[in-house]
C-alpha cells in the first residue's frame, strides 16, 4: 500500500544518514494521468480503429467486423452503445458500383455505334462477343499476377471497352465490305482477315508498348497504375487474338449478302458516300498545297504547348469521399485541459453540419498528433458526411463554408481538408521545405517567404513548423559555486527533474492492476520560478541544506519546441492550403520563385507530403510519356521495316494530345495523375489510325497501284473503320465524363482525355497521315517494292 512506501528508508549523504521517505516527499500512487480525449457527436467515447492486413480485402474485412459487432452488442450493458462512425467501405462500394454501371453503359453505347455504322444487327454481334471475352481475359491476367479488382483496374476495363472492339471492328468492316462487293462469305472472311491482320497485330503491339512504361512507374503511384496497365494490356492482347480468330469465323457464319438494303443501311451508305467525296476533295487540295499543310501542322503543334501552359496542375483531383478532416493547433505550451476546451469549441462548429442534415457523425481527438516532445496543443476532427445522393452540396462547397468558421474560433489555428485517395496524405497539400546552414539564418528566410506567402491569394492557412513560441526557462548552474559547496551537477539536475517534472521510480501492483509510482513536487510548490527558493539540496560534505537558488540562475526565453532536419539538413517547412481558382502547381511555383528572388544561393528547396508526390509524379510521367513514344516508334520501325513510315504514324500523337488538352480546358479538368495517364494512352490510340492508312497504302503499292492513287484510295477506304474505331473508343469513355458520386473526379479526368483525344485524333489523323505519307514516303519503296528491287539486283549480279 501507499503506507508501505512511506515507511521505506532511503540513504542521504556520504555518511549514510538514514531518513524515511515519507518524511521528505509526498507519495502519490495513481493510474497514469489522462492525456487523451475522444468524443463522438459530442459524447465521450472510446474509439477502436481497425486496419486490414496487406493481403486482405477491405470490403470483406469490414463486412466481417460488422458481423462481429452484432455478436458483441448482445453482451454489452444496456446503457452502452456501439456504432460504426467511420467506414471506408462506403466510398469503395459506391465507387465500384458507379464504375460497373459505367462499364455496362459503355458496352451498350459501343455496340450501338457499330450497329448504326453498319446498319446490320448481325454485324453488331461480332464485335459484341469480343467484349465479355476480353473482360474475362483481363480478370485472368489480374488473377495470375496476384492483383485485385479495385477502382483502378475497373476503370481500366471501362476504357478497354472502346479498345477491345477496335480490332474486331477493323476485321468486321473489311469482311463486310468484301461481302457487299460480291465475294463469297467464307472467302471474304479469309481474305478480309488476312488483309488487315498485319494492321491488327501492329496496333496491338503499339498499345502494349505504350503501357509497358506505365507499369514501370516507381513509388506508390507506380504500384497502383501497374495494375491499371496490366488490366488494359491483358484485355487488348486477347481482343486481338479474338479479332483474328473468332471474329472471322463468326463473320463467315453470321454475315450474309443483303438482298435488299434496309432504310438505315441506305442512309449509312448515302451519308458515307457524301462524306468520302468531300474528304477526297479536301485531301487532294491539301496535298497540292504542301506549305499550307506544313504551316497548319506547326500551328496545331504550337497550340499544344499553349494549352499546356494554361492548364492547372495538381497531383490528383479533389474527390468527394464523404469525409472531411480538420486539424487544430493551439499555442505552444497549451495544457491538455486547455486544448480539450478549444477542441470542444471547434466540435460545436462541426456539429452544425449534423444539425443541417449534411453530416452523419463528427469525431474529435485530443491531442491530434502527439510527438516525441509530448506536446498536447493539437486536436484532430473527422466529419463523416452523408452519402452523395443525400445532400445538396458537395464536400468542396461544405469545406469552403466550414473553413472560415473554424478559423474564427479564438485562440487556435485550424484548417479543413478533403482527404486524398492515392497519396493517402491527410495534411495540408502545400509542404515547402527550406534548408540552410543555421536555424538563425533559416528564421530570417522564413519570415521573408511567409510574409510573401500570406499576401499570395492562392495560399490560405499558411503555417510553419518552427515557431519561437514555446516559453522556456534556461537554468544555468554555477559550477564553481556548486563545487565549493560540495553539490554535484547530477544532484541539481535530478532534484529539478523530480520537483518540477516528474520521475517514475517503480511500479506498484494492486488488485491485478499495475500502477506507476511517480515522484513529483506538489502543484502549489512548482507553479512559478520563485519556487526555486524553497528547494534545498544536501551537500556531500555534511548535513547542511543549501538553497538551490544560490547555485543556479534563471533566464526566461521563447524557442521552438522542436528543431527539425530534412534530408540531414536543418530545415523549416512552410505549409498551407490551396485557395479556389488556384492549383498546387501554382502555389509551389510561387514559393520557388520567391526563394530564387529573395534568398541567397545557399538556401535549398525540398518538398514533403502531397507536394513531394506531385513533383515526383510530374517528373516520372514526362519520362514515361517520352519512353512510350520511343518504344512505340521502334516497335513500328521493326514492323514496317522502315524509319520513315513510323514517323508519319507518330505525327498523329500531337493531334490527339491537342484535342485532349482542349477538352480538359473546356471541362475545367486539371493536369493530374489520371489525366496524364490518359495522355500516355493517347499515344497508342492515335497511332492506331495512322497504322490503318499507312499499312493499306503499302499494300496497294505492292499490288502495283500508282503512289498517289494508293494514298488516296487507302485514305478513302479506311475512313469508315477509322471513324468506327475512333468513335467507339470515344463513346466508351463518354459515361466517365458524366460521372457523379463517389470517385467521379478521377473518372472525369481520364474520361475527358480519352473522349476528346480520341475524337481529335480520329478527325485530324485523316488529313495529317495521308499528307505526311505523301511527302515523306514518296521516295521510299514499300516492303514488296524493296523486295523486288533486291531480287532484281541479285539476278543482275548473278
Amino acid at each position: 500500500t501507499a503506507d508501505d512506501f512511506r515507511k521505506l528508508v532511503i540513504s542521504r549523504g556520504a555518511d549514510g544518514y538514514l531518513v524515511r521517505l515519507g518524511d521528505v516527499a509526498k507519495i502519490e500512487i495513481a493510474p497514469e494521468t489522462l492525456r487523451d480525449s475522444f468524443t463522438a457527436d459530442g459524447k465521450n467515447a472510446i474509439g477502436i480503429g481497425i486496419s486490414r492486413q496487406s493481403t486482405a480485402n477491405t470490403l470483406a474485412m469490414i463486412r466481417g467486423v460488422k458481423e462481429t459487432m452484432k455478436e458483441i452488442k448482445k453482451e454489452l450493458p444496456k446503457d452502452m452503445e456501439m456504432a460504426v462512425l467511420k467506414d471506408s467501405s462506403v466510398f469503395i462500394e459506391a465507387s465500384v458500383n458507379e464504375v460497373l454501371s459505367s462499364l455496362l453503359i459503355a458496352a451498350l453505347l459501343v455496340i450501338g455505334i457499330i450497329f448504326i455504322f453498319l446498319g446490320s444487327f448481325r454485324a453488331a454481334i461480332v464485335p459484341a462477343v469480343t467484349v465479355p471475352i476480353a473482360l474475362i481475359s483481363a480478370f485472368i491476367v489480374l488473377y495470375a499476377m496476384g492483383y485485385s479488382v479495385n477502382l483502378l483496374t475497373l476503370l481500366a476495363l471501362v476504357l478497354a471497352i472502346g479498345l477491345v472492339v477496335d480490332d474486331s471492328i477493323v476485321v468486321l468492316e473489311n469482311i463486310h465490305r468484301r461481302i457487299e462487293e460480291g465475294e463469297p462469305t467464307l472467302l471474304a472472311a479469309y481474305r478480309g482477315a488476312r488483309e488487315v491482320g498485319f494492321a491488327v497485330v501492329a496496333t496491338t503491339l503499339v498499345l502494349v508498348a505504350v503501357f509497358i512504361p506505365i507499369s514501370m512507374m516507381e513509388g506508390d503511384t507506380g504500384k497502383l497504375f501497374t495494375e491499371f496497365a496490366f488490366a488494359i494490356t491483358g484485355a487488348v492482347i486477347f481482343s486481338s487474338v479474338v479479332a483474328l480468330t473468332l471474329s472471322p469465323m463468326l463473320c463467315s457464319k453470321i454475315l450474309r449478302p443483303k438482298k435488299e438494303d434496309s432504310l438505315l443501311s441506305k442512309l449509312d451508305e448515302a451519308i458515307f458516300k457524301r462524306i468520302i467525296s468531300i474528304y477526297e476533295r479536301i485531301l487532294r487540295r491539301l496535298v497540292n498545297h504542301p506549305y499550307i499543310s506544313l504551316a497548319t501542322l506547326i500551328i496545331l503543334c504550337g497550340m499544344v504547348w499553349v494549352l499546356l501552359g494554361r492548364l492547372q496542375a495538381e497531383f490528383e483531383p479533389q474527390e468527394d469521399r464523404a469525409v472531411l478532416l480538420a486539424r487544430m493547433t493551439a499555442p505552444e505550451g497549451t495544457s491538455f485541459e486547455a486544448s480539450s476546451g478549444y477542441m470542444k469549441k471547434a466540435s460545436k462548429v462541426m456539429n452544425e453540419l449534423i444539425e443541417s442534415d449534411e453530416a452523419r457523425h463528427v469525431l474529435s481527438i485530443t491531442p491530434g498528433n502527439r510527438n516525441r516532445s509530448g506536446a498536447v496543443n493539437s486536436g484532430f476532427g473527422v466529419i463523416e458526411l452523408k452519402l452523395w445522393d443525400q445532400r445538396k452540396r458537395n464536400a468542396q462547397e461544405i469545406t469552403r463554408e466550414l473553413f472560415p468558421k473554424l478559423q474564427s474560433v479564438p485562440g487556435i489555428r485550424m484548417f479543413v481538408i478533403q482527404p486524398s485517395g492515392i497519396s493517402m496524405f491527410f495534411g495540408q497539400p502545400v509542404q515547402f521545405v527550406i534548408g540552410g546552414p543555421t536555424y538563425e539564418e533559416l528564421v530570417k528566410w522564413r519570415d521573408i517567404i511567409v510574409s510573401k506567402a500570406k499576401e499570395y491569394p492562392g495560399l490560405i492557412g499558411v503555417d510553419v513548423d518552427y515557431k519561437e513560441t514555446t516559453p522556456q526557462y534556461r537554468i544555468a548552474i554555477n559550477r564553481d559555486r556548486a563545487a565549493e559547496l560540495g553539490v554535484s551537477s547530477e544532484t541539481i539536475g535530478r532534484t529539478l527533474e523530480t520537483i518540477f517534472g516528474s520521475k517514475q521510480v517503480t511500479t506498484y501492483i494492486e488488485g491485478g492492476e499495475e500502477y506507476d509510482v511517480i515522484l513529483q513536487g506538489t502543484e502549489e510548490d512548482r507553479r512559478t520560478p520563485s519556487d526555486l527558493q524553497n528547494i534545498y539540496v544536501r551537500s556531500s560534505r555534511g548535513q547542511e541544506l543549501i538553497p538551490l537558488s544560490n547555485l543556479v540562475t534563471l533566464e526566461e526565453r521563447a524557442d521552438a519546441s522542436t528543431l527539425n532536419r530534412y534530408n540531414r539538413v536543418r530545415a523549416i517547412t512552410i505549409s498551407g492550403s490551396v485557395a479556389d481558382g488556384y492549383s498546387l502547381d501554382d502555389c509551389l511555383k510561387f514559393l520557388e520563385h520567391s526563394v530564387r528572388e529573395d534568398l541567397p544561393s545557399t538556401a535549398t528547396i525540398n518538398y514533403k507530403g502531397m507536394s513531394q508526390k506531385f513533383k515526383e509524379a510530374s517528373g516520372s510521367i514526362v519520362f514515361v510519356f517520352i519512353l512510350s513514344m520511343v518504344i512505340a516508334y521502334f516497335v513500328l520501325c521493326a514492323q514496317f521495316e522502315s524509319f520513315v513510315s513510323p514517323v508519319v504514324i507518330m505525327m498523329t500523337v500531337p493531334m490527339g494530345v491537342l484535342g485532349a488538352l482542349a477538352g480538359m480546358l473546356i471541362l475545367g479538368v486539371t493536369l493530374n495523375i489520371y489525366s496524364q495517364i490518359g495522355l500516355v494512352m493517347l499515344i497508342g490510340l492515335a497511332a492506331k489510325n495512322g497504322i490503318l492508312i499507312v499499312e493499306f497504302a503499302n499494300q496497294l503499292r505492292d499490288r502495283g497501284v500508282e503512289f498517289e492513287e494508293a494514298v488516296f484510295q487507302a485514305s478513302a477506304m479506311r475512313l469508315r473503320p477509322i471513324a468506327m474505331t475512333g468513335l467507339s473508343t470515344a463513346i466508351g469513355a463518354l459515361p466517365l465524363i458524366f460521372a457523379s458520386g463517389a470517385g467521379a473526379m478521377s473518372r472525369i479526368a481520364i474520361g475527358s482525355v480519352i473522349f476528346f483525344g480520341a475524337t481529335s485524333a480520329c478527325l485530324l489523323t485523316m488529313f495529317v497521315v495521308p499528307v505526311g505519307y505523301f511527302y515523306l514516303s514518296r521516295s521510299q519503296a514499300s516492303p514488296k517494292e524493296l523486295e523486288h528491287k533486291i531480287d532484281a539486283m541479285s539476278e543482275e549480279h548473278e
